[in-house]
């Protein structure tokens, strides 16, 4: 059961809806709130939301029957097995609750943004924080303007911390986004190129991503990645200093002795506030060390001590499609294939160059570049090229310039291109060969997840 204020009459005032049913029932509290019809139980208010596939409204007799307390709709039901709430956009109406709902819960919230390494940084920080108290973190890519407001409605009373990702394509969105997660940490990772398409510049996606600060509580802390060079001029965040890490020693919390492990993750000395903490981080990448830095601050300023934030970092779990290594009879394969922009692109290839044996990159097109889009693909066929990566696999319709890349960039480097995922499927097993590591990467709506299915069986 949610919180005592989840009641009918509040959530029509809050969004600002007008109830229709019996008098008595608008001081019933729901259970929950959802937006797909599948996962209504007794008791549950579902926000019929018109989507790409399938429009809600077509379900509110379904839900019902299931045992739904109200429905949240923008027309009057045919058949009305209950009290609903009539709004003009109930994609606003799901918002507007999960503020009221956030507003209402007494609980500190980390709010997480940047260009690469949100979900990573995420995973690390509820990680740590699990030391010490209940956490709740935003769970697959429920991070934007549906997405967020879902993640709070999972939130309980008893939770103490919430560890929410916050993603955004345009201008005002992280504003919105903030607005209802009301953060009172904010953790930046860093300001690289995605969505250039609608941001046009880095400039542009800084200011996009500082929206996060608009309803911000200026009594917590931020931190931000110090190395990057947008981020690190952000010395005033509403009166505040923000706390920088990195791997510099001007940062605030810096690491020292780092050692690649190869695929096996990384070591390093974290520094922080005069003492310093010996730890090993699971997941490949000398870029998970931002990542174990960024967590080692939130978890200090939240109290906790080095034996925990050292035991909370070596005990983050693995997250598929992100860098997550698996290790078959055939191949070991690096799953990244969750999303890709030129930064992420480049810093999967040099985790690919740790492995033994053969190494082989299937990259994708990297989607939301703008007019630079050509440009960015061929500097990474080229990049990946002087790396000397023993195979470099393009495919997509953007991808032939990684190609053009490739052959531009060395002559140590084999390439094959396939203009669709099929064509390269059907000849995956002649070109990939036993012993293999193998780097799966693109952009989510690239499906790559197919080429992981195959690999993997």
């Amino acid at each position: 059961m949610m919180n005592e204020k989840m009641t009918l009459e509040n959530l029509a005032l809050a969004c600002k809806g007008i109830y229709e049913g019996a008098e008595e029932r608008k001081k019933e509290r729901c259970a929950g709130v959802t937006i797909d019809s599948r996962k209504v139980k007794k008791d549950y208010i579902f926000i019929a939301i018109k989507g790409e596939r399938a429009d809600g409204h077509t379900f509110i007799e379904q839900v019902f029957e299931k045992g739904a307390l109200c429905v949240i709709c923008e027309k009057r039901p045919a058949k009305a097995g209950g009290p609903f709430i009539l709004v003009n956009s109930t994609l606003q109406a799901l918002k507007d609750i999960g503020e009221f709902y956030r507003k209402n819960l007494d609980i500190k919230v980390v709010g997480i943004t940047g260009s690469v390494g949100k979900t990573s940084t995420k995973e690390m920080i509820a990680s740590v924080l699990k030391e010490k108290y209940r956490v709740k973190k935003t769970e697959g890519n429920l991070n934007n303007e549906i997405g967020l407001p879902l993640t709070v409605f999972c939130l309980e009373e008893e939770d103490e911390i919430a560890v929410l990702e916050m993603g955004i394509s345009n201008f005002g969105e992280m504003h919105r986004l903030s607005k209802i997660a009301k953060p009172d940490i904010c953790v930046l990772t860093n300001i690289g190129y995605s969505h250039l398409a609608d941001l046009k510049s880095q400039d542009g996606i800084l200011s996009a991503k500082s929206e996060i600060f608009d309803f911000w509580n200026p009594k917590g802390a931020v931190f931000l990645n110090g190395d990057d060079n947008k981020l690190a001029f952000l010395t005033d965040i509403k009166g505040v200093r923000p706390t920088f890490y990195g791997l510099g020693r001007e940062n605030d919390i810096w690491a020292d002795s780092i050692e690649d492990l190869g695929l096996k993750g990384t070591t390093c000395t974290i520094c922080i506030d005069g003492d310093q903490i010996d730890v090993k981080i699971p997941l490949a990448g000398r870029h998970m060390v931002y990542n174990a830095l960024a967590a080692a601050g939130v978890g200090q300023y939240f109290g906790l001590t080095l034996k925990e934030i050292k035991e909370g970092i070596e005990s983050v779990p693995g997250m598929e499609g992100r860098s997550h290594l698996i290790e078959g009879e055939k191949y070991t394969i690096i799953d990244d294939c969750y999303n890709a922009n030129p930064v992420s692109m480049k810093a999967a290839i040099d985790l690919l160059l740790l492995a033994k044996g053969r190494k082989v990159a299937i990259l994708g097109d990297m989607k939301d570049l703008g007019e630079k889009s050509d440009q960015f693909h061929k500097e990474l066929g080229i990049y990946g090229a002087l790396k000397e990566v023993d195979l470099i696999i393009s495919i997509g319709e953007e991808a032939k310039h990684i190609y053009n890349g490739v052959k531009e960039g060395g002559k140590k480097t084999k390439a094959f291109y396939f203009k669709e995922l099929g064509l390269f499927l059907e000849k995956a097993e002649d070109i990939l060969k036993k012993g293999d590591t193998i780097l799966v990467k693109a952009s989510h709506s690239m499906n790559f997840i197919k080429i992981m299915e195959v690999l993997t069986k």
